[in-house]
């Protein structure tokens, strides 16, 4: 892979960032709104609540991680977007840019992006309402970990979709942390859900991180293994959704669905 192609890519959506600041704003708006609202719905349940519970480092902290997943995996998938919208796909891939490199320009944005929205929620969590992240300590690194490469994982195989069925699938992608969050154990233990949803939710890696903070505000060891299950899982899933990506993008283009993109979907 060439780091110059590579940066290439980067350096694209950083010009229509400058560009744009209306792309930007949006972003980190939703970021602010999400930890305000969820925030002072936690301070209230700790008022009205009689239980001794703190709820802001088990609500607010679930509701923190979960969006810098979903900001991970709208990092890629929205980069990607922006070709299609352009129609600058074509263009782009009638250099001599492989898919590795162009996925990896994409991978690099999102890194930036989420991680810029990471601190902004990290400032207004502990500014505003007192989340503490040294009470995780070292162990968050791990769980950031998990959920960055998951997102990553699911933003490919989303962007995946899209170049298979056509921008018109693009409503198919937004929903998508949605649709998972239930799976996952977001707010509740993974034993709440019905024996099949706790299957699928076993193959989630965030399911994994979510079972680990709730044993830490609980006091609890974190079970070191089931740690490492959703690493090995989340690194799985980025190599299926990179194999995933490859072999749509080459029936792409040998059937010539990447000439015959419009508005409407491809079948």
């Amino acid at each position: 892979m060439s780091p110059r192609r590579i940066s290439g890519i980067v350096l694209r959506q950083l010009y229509l960032m400058r560009g744009s600041p209306t792309r930007v704003l949006p972003t980190f708006a939703w970021i602010a709104i999400d930890i305000v609202l969820w925030g002072f719905i936690t301070r209230w349940l700790n008022q009205v609540s009689h239980a001794g519970m703190d709820f802001v480092p088990s609500l607010l902290g679930a509701v923190l991680l979960w969006d810098f997943f979903t900001r991970v995996m709208q990092g890629v998938t929205t980069a990607f977007f922006e070709d299609l919208w352009s129609r600058n796909f074509l263009n782009v891939f009638a250099t001599p840019l492989s898919i590795s490199e162009y996925v990896s320009g994409l991978v690099i944005i999102s890194v930036m992006t989420s991680s810029i929205g990471l601190l902004i929620m990290l400032v207004l969590a502990s500014s505003i309402f007192g989340l503490s992240f040294l009470a995780y300590g070292l162990l968050l690194l791990p769980f950031l970990l998990v959920l960055f490469l998951f997102g990553i994982a699911l933003g490919i195989v989303a962007s995946g979709i899209v170049l298979r069925f056509g921008p018109a699938s693009e409503w198919l992608v937004w929903p998508l942390p949605a649709l998972l969050s239930p799976f996952a154990g977001v707010f509740y233990p993974l034993s709440t859900l019905p024996m099949w949803m706790q299957w699928v939710g076993h193959l989630l890696p965030p399911s994994y991180v979510f079972t680990g903070m709730r044993a830490i505000v609980a006091g609890q060891a974190v079970a070191w293994s089931d740690l490492a299950i959703g690493i090995a899982l989340a690194i799985f899933e980025v190599a299926l959704s990179g194999w995933f990506f490859s072999r749509v993008y080459h029936h792409a283009v040998n059937s010539g669905l990447l000439a015959r993109y419009s508005a409407e979907s491809v079948s």
